[in-house]
């Protein structure tokens, strides 16, 4: 996947809600290599590389100064599609858990939501 983030807001309190909260955009480029085979047809991005997304954008605005190392994938739904010349915004929830992170994500097109994430970080202790 050749799409960069494009952070739009870090990992920062917002106004009214509990936690942090953070906005990532991806452009995604009819020439992602993806489309090619995901469907010759009827290109559409695959789930995986929306779950990808919301990873890369986590590691982009991760809260705090230390490193995190994704856990798990805890739940994915994909629920619209997204296509080429599309722009990808995934916002997401951060919430302190278990020595680590929970990041909730949706990733949404301009015609509404395509994915609800959640995933697992740890947080890297460095010596």
């Amino acid at each position: 996947m050749r799409a960069e983030p494009e952070v739009v807001r870090r990992a920062s309190a917002d106004a009214g809600k509990p936690g942090l909260s953070s906005e990532v955009r991806f452009r995604i480029e009819p020439e992602e290599p993806v489309f090619a085979g995901h469907y010759p047809d009827f290109p559409i991005f695959p789930g995986v590389c929306v779950v990808e997304c919301a990873h890369r954008a986590a590691l982009a605005t991760a809260p705090g100064a230390g490193a995190i190392s994704l856990r798990a994938l805890e739940s994915a739904r994909f629920i619209g599609p997204v296509f080429p010349g599309d722009v990808l915004t995934v916002r997401a929830d951060w919430k302190a858990a278990d020595g680590g992170w929970t990041y909730t994500a949706t990733a949404a097109t301009e015609r509404g939501p395509s994915a609800k994430v959640r995933l697992g970080f740890r947080t890297e202790v460095r010596p």
